[in-house]
């Protein structure tokens, strides 16, 4: 007799991902799929993994990351039953955030957790979150900074995480709330961060399926008090407006918002890959900016040929090349540029964050660091 249908689904899932993770460490690996693309779901790619010696100690690390709520115990728990298996190593990561009484506590019940799993290496790490971006921006900003420490310091191939397919449409829904552009509304990635460290394996399983698997495993799980707590937006999605969509609309809602994520990622990466193509053809010699700082030159003529979508990738690339902050530059800011070039009425030069100034001289758009 089989595993329970949900722990079997959760193993599955790593286990693919674990399959990427050996052909990218591969000598000689395959052709590699996009890495916006779920993992392969062909036959051959869910076959069982033959069963094969404890993995070496120089075998590639993978790394979970637990904070003890029910998503990412179950993917701990199939990371230390099917890694061995796949000869790598697994090992744990929690990370204590420090924002409630006991966090340290439920830190070191979770570093237990895990190494009853048999994971090792597993390490707790406590963070200090400031306020740049609101609580949510800042724990995530604090969290990401030590998931990439801890990989660095073990040598990780990969960091695994374990959001859902509801994350994913919560994110979507967020993305669409704040009148965010295509690559927001496309949500996580599968494969994201330096070298595509993190990894997602479970963007195609329901949250209910992971918790299910928890309980057929017996195993402990905290729920976060934080996660139901209506002072955070998140919190608020999950427990008020998407029940309410469902209702409205009918079952379904949280796998077509997922659905919509993969499809906005794939435009997403091909209008990317388009603005990086046609930036190199406006681009125009830039002579050194006085004081060393950075400038980026562009032909206004060839910008207005460009599609309004492509156009505003390159106008943003070129602000970001420029010294404008990647996370403080929004859509208004990159309207008020296009209009240089689309509404040129001889208007006076933009700032933008960074002290970014953006001025049209004769047929050049001239950004530069002021």
């Amino acid at each position: 007799m089989g595993p329970h249908p949900a722990v079997a689904a959760i193993r599955l899932a790593v286990r693919r991902v674990l399959h990427d993770i050996l052909v990218a460490h591969s000598a000689a690996p395959p052709a590699a799929s996009s890495p916006s693309a779920p993992p392969s779901l062909s036959p051959a790619s869910s076959a069982p993994v033959p069963r094969g010696s404890a993995p070496r100690d120089d075998a590639p690390l993978v790394l979970a990351a637990c904070s003890g709520g029910a998503d990412s115990m179950a993917l701990a728990s199939a990371l230390a039953f099917e890694a061995p298996r796949a000869g790598l190593r697994a090992g744990g990561v929690t990370v204590d955030h420090g924002l409630q009484q006991g966090s340290d506590v439920r830190a070191a019940e979770v570093t237990d957790r895990m190494r009853a799993l048999g994971l090792a290496p597993v390490e707790a790490i406590v963070v200090a979150v400031g306020r740049s971006g609101g609580p949510e921006a800042a724990a995530r900003d604090a969290r990401y900074a030590a998931l990439d420490a801890a990989a660095e310091r073990h040598g990780a191939a990969a960091v695994l995480l374990g959001h859902t397919r509801d994350d994913q449409a919560e994110t979507v829904l967020l993305g669409l709330a704040r009148g965010s552009g295509t690559r927001s509304l496309s949500g996580m990635a599968w494969v994201s961060g330096t070298g595509g460290r993190y990894r997602r394996p479970f963007l195609q399983l329901d949250r209910h399926t992971v918790r299910e698997a928890c309980l057929a495993q017996s195993l402990p799980v905290w729920d976060d008090p934080h996660n139901v707590d209506p002072s955070y937006t998140r919190s608020r999605v999950r427990h008020e407006a998407l029940p309410i969509l469902e209702k409205a609309l009918g079952k379904g809602v949280v796998e077509a918002l997922a659905r919509t994520a993969q499809l906005s990622r794939d435009d997403a990466d091909a209008l990317d890959a388009w603005a990086a193509r046609a930036e190199a053809d406006v681009m125009t010699t830039a002579p050194a900016a006085a004081g060393g700082a950075q400038a980026v030159h562009l032909d206004t003529v060839g910008l207005h040929g460009l599609p309004t979508a492509v156009r505003r990738r390159v106008l943003r690339r070129a602000a970001i090349a420029a010294g404008a902050p990647a996370g403080s530059l929004f859509a208004r800011h990159i309207e008020e540029v296009d209009r240089l070039i689309t509404g040129w009425r001889g208007q006076r030069a933009i700032n933008l964050p960074g002290r970014v100034e953006v001025r049209r001289e004769g047929g050049r758009l001239v950004i530069r660091q002021g």
